[in-house]
C-alpha cells in the first residue's frame, strides 16, 4: 500500500488527469480530466471532462436520472472514497445517461447498495469531441471521517464494445479500481 505522504493532496479545487491502463488502450480518447471541489457547505462536486473522437465511443444517451446497477459495464465515471486507511470505502458511479449508483463496502469488494436520502445532481454536456459530466452530491455519500482518500476513474466503451480503463493511479496487474493503491488523492480538511 502507498504511504499517505506519496499521495497528492488538495484543499479545495484542482484539475487532475486520469491515465489509461496500459492493457486497455483507446485511440479515440485524447485525455480525461477531473475537477474535484469540496464546498464549505458540505457539498462535493466532481466534473469529468473527456476529450477525443466521441463518434468512436459508445456514450449512453441522456435520460431522466435514476439509480441503476452495472453502470461500469459501459461508459461510466467513478469515484472511490475511503476514510483514513479503511478498510471500508464507498463507490459512486455516474453515467452520461444520468443514471447513478452508490455502494458502501466493509472491505475489498465486500459491499452493498448505499442508502441515501437524496439523489446526486448530474449535468451532462457534449459535442463532437468533448463530453462533460458534472455531479454534485452531499456528504452523506461519503464515509465518516475527516481524512478522505479518493480514487478517481472512468470506464469508456468504444463503438466496438471494447472497454478502456482510466484512473489517477493503476495498481500492478489488471485494472482494479477497488485496490487500495488506486486511492491516490488525499482530501485535506474534509
Amino acid at each position: 500500500m502507498l504511504a499517505l505522504s506519496s499521495m497528492k493532496s488538495i484543499h479545495y479545487s484542482e484539475s487532475l488527469t486520469l491515465v489509461c491502463h496500459p492493457q486497455t488502450p483507446s485511440r479515440a480518447i485524447q485525455r480525461i480530466e477531473v475537477v474535484v471541489d469540496q464546498a464549505a457547505s458540505g457539498l462535493f462536486t466532481l466534473a469529468f471532462i473527456l476529450q477525443g473522437d466521441l463518434s468512436a465511443l459508445h456514450i449512453p444517451e441522456e435520460r431522466p436520472p435514476r439509480r441503476a446497477d452495472g453502470l461500469w459495464q459501459h461508459t461510466c465515471f467513478e469515484t472511490f472514497v475511503m476514510a483514513e486507511e479503511g478498510p471500508g470505502y464507498r463507490e459512486l458511479n455516474f453515467s452520461p445517461s444520468s443514471a447513478w449508483q452508490a455502494y458502501a463496502f466493509r472491505g475489498y469488494r465486500e459491499g452493498r447498495e448505499l442508502e441515501v436520502t437524496m439523489a446526486p445532481d448530474i449535468v451532462v454536456q457534449r459535442n463532437e469531441d468533448r463530453l462533460e459530466l458534472a455531479v454534485e452530491f452531499p456528504r452523506e455519500f461519503l464515509p465518516p471521517g475527516r481524512s478522505l482518500r479518493l480514487g478517481l476513474s472512468a470506464v469508456v466503451e468504444g463503438s466496438d464494445g471494447m472497454l478502456s480503463y482510466w484512473a489517477l493511479r493503476h495498481p500492478p496487474g489488471r485494472p482494479d479500481f477497488h485496490h487500495p493503491d488506486a486511492f491516490a488523492l488525499q482530501l485535506v480538511g474534509s
